[in-house]
């Protein structure tokens, strides 16, 4: 998946841009940390400052500032920034669904996703280990693909417990676990 948070059209520079258009900080400071407040703070001023001189120094401002909050958002989390992303990123067929269910209040399209999604590759890693299970014992490159697929079948549906239970996001480019 592409990033998300990342990207000039993902949801922490529409809160930025949101928030230099109507001159409320508020928009912003819940996507970063509470100690990058007073960065957050002095990048907002700056900027609406800036935007009052031109279109090009509006443009120039309104990326400085995306830049600053994307990247405390990111070290909120945990994770690097390695830069802003251009918009029209694929993000999967989840992240549209999720972000839809939130607009309309209708869990239901994002649920039917995700139980047939979860539903077909459990059974495919589990199908997969079990077609593997009875490997001869004196063939041990068999028995190393037996014990791979059986570890991605148990392992996976572990994960996917822990994650639903715990809520933990895992970050694609950090390989950090981070709450949100």
């Amino acid at each position: 998946m592409a990033p998300h948070c990342d990207t000039l059209d993902g949801p922490v520079v529409k809160a930025a841009l949101k928030a230099l258009e109507t001159g409320n900080i508020n928009y912003i400071l819940p996507w970063a940390p509470q100690e990058a407040e007073n960065e957050i703070k002095s990048a907002f001023d700056k900027a609406l400052v800036v935007r009052k001189t031109g279109k090009e120094a509006q443009e120039m401002a309104d990326y400085w500032f995306f830049e600053t909050v994307v990247r405390l958002h990111r070290a909120g989390e945990g994770a690097p920034f390695t830069g802003l992303k251009p918009a029209g990123l694929d993000w999967g067929p989840v992240v549209p669904k999720a972000e839809q269910a939130l607009e309309t209040g209708d869990p239901s399209g994002v649920v039917l996703f995700l139980t047939h999604l979860v539903e077909e590759s459990t059974r495919e890693k589990f199908n997969h280990a079990l077609a593997l299970k009875a490997y001869d014992q004196n063939n041990v490159k068999a028995a190393r693909e037996y014990i791979h697929a059986m570890l991605t079948f148990v392992l996976g549906s572990h994960a996917l417990y822990s994650f639903i239970k715990d809520g933990k996001v895992h970050d694609q480019e950090g390989g950090v676990v981070h709450e949100h």
